[in-house]
C-alpha cells in the first residue's frame, strides 16, 4: 500500500513576510523555485502514481518543478486543495490581526471573518479535504499519492487523516518547500514523517 505525500509549495513574498495567503495568487520567489527543485530528487525516489495539485500558481509551479507533470504520473488540478479563505484577514500577519482585535488571534481557535471574500470555517475546510482523502485512498493500492498545496489546508488534511478534528491542524506546522508522509502502522492511519526538508 502506498503513502500520501503532502507537499507545501515553495516560498512566496507573503509566506516570507508571514502574511496569510489564501486566494491571492502569488508566484514563487526564486528561493521558492529552488525549494521545489530540491523536492524533485526526493519525490523522484518515491513510487508516485497519482498527484493532486491546488489550482493556485504557487502550488502548480511547485508541482511542475518537482516533476509531477513530467509524465508517467496521473496529475490532476484539485480545487478542493486551495488554501483556506481568510476573508478579511487575507494579506495580514497574525500580529496585525491580533492588533486589530486587541487580543491574540489564531486561525485554529478564532477562525476567519468575511471581507472581500466570505472567509471559511475550519469545518468547511475539513469537508473539502475529506473529499480529497476519499479520492486518494483507493489510489494507494497503486502506489504513493502526492498532494501539492498550502500550509493550513494541508495541516487540516493531516488532522483528518489521523481522525482528528480540523482544529488539531494546529499541531502540524509545515514550512514552505517541505513535505510530510501520511501512511499506516498496521491497520491504523498514521503520521510517518513531517515537515521534512530536502
Amino acid at each position: 500500500m502506498g503513502e500520501v505525500i503532502v507537499v507545501r509549495h515553495g516560498q512566496t513574498e507573503w509566506s516570507r513576510s508571514g502574511q496569510h495567503t489564501g486566494v491571492t495568487d502569488l508566484p514563487l520567489l526564486p528561493a521558492g523555485e529552488e525549494d521545489a527543485r530540491r523536492l524533485r530528487t526526493v519525490l523522484g525516489q518515491r513510487h508516485i502514481t497519482h498527484a493532486f495539485v491546488s489550482p493556485l500558481v504557487r502550488a502548480r509551479r511547485t508541482a511542475e518543478l518537482t516533476g509531477l507533470f513530467d509524465g508517467g504520473i496521473d496529475t490532476r488540478i484539485e480545487p478542493d486543495l486551495v488554501e483556506v479563505d481568510y476573508g478579511r484577514y487575507e494579506g495580514l500577519t497574525t500580529k496585525e490581526i491580533s492588533a486589530q482585535l486587541g487580543r491574540s488571534w489564531s486561525l485554529w481557535h478564532d477562525g476567519t471573518v468575511p471581507g472581500e471574500t466570505p472567509g471559511e470555517t475550519l469545518d468547511q475546510v475539513a469537508q473539502r479535504v475529506d473529499r480529497v482523502l476519499d479520492r486518494a485512498r483507493p489510489l494507494l493500492a497503486d502506489g504513493d499519492v502526492a498532494l501539492v498545496a498550502h500550509g493550513h489546508v494541508l495541516r487540516v488534511l493531516t488532522a483528518r487523516w489521523l481522525g482528528l478534528g480540523p482544529e488539531s491542524g494546529a499541531l502540524f506546522p509545515l514550512a514552505t518547500g517541505r513535505y510530510g508522509v501520511l501512511g499506516h502502522e498496521h491497520e491504523w492511519q498514521a503520521l510517518i514523517g513531517w515537515n521534512i526538508a530536502c
